[in-house]
């Protein structure tokens, strides 16, 4: 059985010209007072058709951030327009870039040079993302000028001390006002040096954070990663002329550099393609086509784990658009058996966990997972939240430490928290094809901060999802 590998850096190709975007302003934000949205689903129902699921967050951010620190106007296409994307794109704004748009996935950034941005006049709102807070951090490390940085409450309950040591170890000064925990206040007029920093655990935010340090840092930086994690950020500062260099598990680069405008082509996020892999893979009957997914192979841990588990998913139409991978995949019904996940897959799979859980539920024997730390670190205890969701279903299990044991069965219904967690809510939302009964979830609005749309789409192909409004926002509403 083949699994997909790591393949070597290519240079971001140019993308032809995109139309000029018109402004877009993300929608606010729940607030404690407000309506919030519920999920409710109807048991069973059948996947089919072809859809193409929205643009790849993790790209989406990057190309907003490189682009502001480019020269020159960047041209995005297949922009994300969720709330975790708009809050990079609002921040940079702020931080004084001039970017157009968003409007129908396209956007244009227009760059002013790695030392050009000026300070914001009030503290940066991330919202709920960590991507955002985190890689930013590193950009601002490397200014003239203090920067604050905050977001919602599920952001600022996240561990910053992962980003905040090596940043530290550079030279940077950066303060949190509870622990190491957001707001943040990093100072500027620090003079940085390059480190080399071996990462304690695979994370592609911290590697991202340190290498963007890296650019505004006298000398050469260096980090050194366990495992393999997403490398869209040695990609993209390629496709920005930026030199970087790989030896094995060694990422290196040099400060004091330039980026060079380019146009960037966004493929559809494999993290949400896989909530439809896994929802095809266990409704009887089903057959679905997903177009032009992002296949970067620091991210396929989710087909290599499906496919050990037995799942009928045809990779197809392979190529390369942007400098990123890219494919068709063919996804049919088949029954799935439990297995041990392996561990050199778990950085691979990182995002698309609660997805698999709910294919571990539906699968016939035990899986297990270990070595996976890093989802209690999530926007939420995704091992915790996931085990309390699977538990209110009926699911048998047993949490670890750094996983989880989860025993294939029967799946009944019951109200679902999400613990403010988007993919969460869209796991047990996938789940309903193989319940029994009804299955309500709790504080669906931040589904929107990376998936917008979903629960349309899921119910184009087949899905019996409907909304509605439910109690005051928070866990236990």
């Amino acid at each position: 059985m083949r699994l997909l590998r790591e393949m070597p850096l290519p240079r971001v190709k140019p993308a032809g010209a995109n139309p000029e975007s018109h402004g877009h302003k993300p929608q606010p934000k729940a607030t404690a007072k407000s309506q919030v949205m519920e999920f409710k689903l109807h048991p069973g129902g059948v996947i089919s058709g072809e859809a193409r699921v929205p643009g790849d967050k993790s790209i989406s951010h990057r190309a907003v951030m490189l682009g502001a620190l480019a020269v020159g106007e960047t041209r995005i296409n297949g922009f994300l327009e969720g709330e975790d994307a708009l809050a990079t794109v609002a921040a940079f704004r702020a931080l004084g870039v001039r970017i157009e748009g968003p409007e129908e996935g396209e956007l244009r950034v227009h760059g002013v040079g790695l030392h050009g941005l000026k300070a914001a006049g009030n503290t940066l709102d991330m919202g709920n993302s960590g991507t955002s807070i985190r890689l930013l951090t590193g950009i601002l490390a490397g200014q003239a000028f203090d920067s604050r940085l905050s977001g919602d409450a599920s952001l600022c309950r996240r561990p910053m001390g992962r980003i905040m040591r090596p940043l530290e170890l550079m030279g940077a000064r950066i303060d949190a006002d509870a622990g190491d925990t957001p707001p943040l206040t990093v100072h500027g007029g620090q003079a940085l040096a390059g480190i080399h920093y071996d990462l304690p655990v695979a994370s592609a935010q911290v590697k991202s954070c340190v290498l963007l340090a890296g650019l505004y840092a006298a000398g050469t930086t260096t980090v050194t990663e366990p495992a393999p994690t997403r490398d869209h950020t040695e990609r993209m500062l390629q496709g920005f002329g930026y030199e970087v260099r790989r030896d094995n598990d060694v990422i290196l680069l040099r400060g004091g550099g330039r980026l060079r405008a380019t146009d960037i082509d966004v493929p559809a996020d494999i993290s949400s393609a896989a909530f439809f892999l896994v929802a095809a893979s266990i409704a009887p009957g089903s057959e679905l086509l997903l177009t032009h997914v992002g296949m970067n192979p620091t991210r396929t841990g989710i087909i290599n784990i499906l496919t050990l588990m037995g799942a009928d998913i045809t990779v197809q139409d392979e190529r390369e658009i942007g400098g990123e991978p890219v494919a068709d995949l063919l996804v049919r019904y088949a029954p799935l058996r439990g297995i041990e996940i392996p561990e050199d897959q778990v950085p691979l799979a990182i995002d698309e966990f609660p997805a698999l859980f709910v294919a571990a539920a539906c699968a016939e024997g035990r899986t297990v997972l270990r070595g996976a730390e890093e989802l209690r670190v999530k926007e939420s205890d995704r091992i915790a939240a996931m085990a309390e969701g699977l538990s209110t279903l009926g699911v048998a299990n047993e949490v670890l430490e750094d996983g989880i044991i989860i025993d294939g069965g029967r799946l009944g219904g019951g109200v679902i928290r999400t613990h403010l967690d988007h993919r969460i809510a869209m796991a047990f939302a996938v789940a309903a094809l193989r319940a029994e009964d009804e299955i309500t979830i709790l504080d669906c609005d931040h589904v929107a901060t990376s998936f917008p749309g979903f629960d349309a789409l899921a119910r184009g192909l087949g899905l019996q999802i409907s909304t509605r409004a439910g109690g005051e926002d928070g866990e236990d509403a």
